[in-house]
């Protein structure tokens, strides 16, 4: 990349954040040093940071995953994050638990679907309301848009859309949004179709990190018209599962920091360790906003390993497409 080139990126990387930065920085401190964000258009606060469901999987003991949703929460971690289809199920029934004995009144729960068709994201919220044991879940979205023919099912006949607004309306959900980690064309299609036939979007969750910003970025071409569109933005895969720290270059405390500095609503983090879980508690009571010149300096020690997306395997490797290995799920 030419200097010139890549000054132009740091001043559109300046452009994003700047454009909603009031808003979006215009967190809420709390006991423990948590910090809040609006989750766009829904008006609900949220936390900085969010538990990720299939981290909370991992542990071989339950009780290991059940405490560390906890212990989160306990530490003012508000949003939960899981799918239908995490570790067949285990996930889902692991937060449940942990959402016993008055935790569920504490959190703004968001589960996951597969199905593109109207009847299977009906099976499959059902279940994951039984999992999760609880009547309602605050926010559905469809997982997984990563195929070019993804939006299109979405809104055919008798598509998820649907299954989505009839939810809605029975009070299953609260809002629905769609997730999607493998191409920015892929969530700017959805956006599109959803203009076309009047839906609107509570919510989008994509990957935002150190090296997106270099190879099809998410932050470059959805991010903005997220923002514009008022929607609640859910960052992930800020480590990348960890590939992105195994190129050595930066820290997870820059990594955290990076993407929190962007106009989110709030980070979904991997912890299937308590010590992954202290880490982002950390970075979250120690995260001030980044000023230019941090950020360039970060997208600079980024630049050379971002090429091509070699750390970034969500996008370029099948690695994390679980629904591609299960095309049944998607119905």
């Amino acid at each position: 990349m030419t200097r010139r080139r890549f000054l132009a990126m740091v001043a559109r990387v300046s452009a994003i954040v700047s454009m909603t930065a009031g808003r979006a920085f215009a967190a809420i401190a709390r006991s423990g040093g948590m910090q809040y964000r609006t989750l766009g258009r829904t008006g609900a606060k949220v936390s900085l940071i969010g538990v990720g469901g299939y981290h909370i999987g991992q542990p071989k003991d339950p009780r290991d995953g059940i405490a560390i949703i906890r212990t989160a929460i306990d530490n003012g971690v508000t949003f939960m994050d899981n799918s239908w289809d995490y570790h067949l199920g285990d996930s889902e029934l692991r937060m449940g638990n942990a959402l016993r004995d008055g935790y569920r009144d504490k959190v703004f729960l968001m589960t996951k679907v597969d199905g593109r068709t109207r009847w299977t994201v009906d099976w499959q919220l059902d279940e994951s309301l039984k999992r999760l044991q609880t009547d309602h879940v605050d926010l559905l979205q469809i997982h997984e848009v990563i195929r070019d023919n993804d939006p299109d099912r979405v809104f055919g006949k008798d598509g998820a859309i649907e299954a989505l607004i009839a939810a809605k309306k029975a009070g299953k959900i609260r809002f629905f949004g769609f997730t999607g980690h493998k191409t920015p064309a892929m969530l700017l299609k959805m956006i599109r179709l959803a203009d076309q036939y009047g839906v609107t979007f509570d919510t989008v969750q994509m990957p935002l990190n150190v090296m997106d910003a270099h190879y099809d970025s998410f932050q470059h071409n959805v991010l903005p018209v997220a923002l514009e569109k008022n929607m609640g933005v859910i960052a992930m895969k800020c480590f990348g599962d960890n590939f992105i720290l195994q190129s050595k270059t930066v820290t997870p405390l820059d990594a955290l920091h990076y993407t929190m500095n962007l106009p989110i609503s709030t980070l979904v983090v991997g912890c299937e360790w308590i010590g992954y879980l202290q880490q982002a508690l950390d970075a979250v009571r120690t995260f001030r906003p980044l000023s230019e010149t941090q950020v360039a300096a970060i997208l600079a020690k980024t630049a050379q390993a971002a090429v091509g997306g070699q750390f970034e395997y969500y996008k370029t490797r099948d690695t994390f497409d679980g629904t591609s290995r299960n095309l049944k799920w998607l119905g």
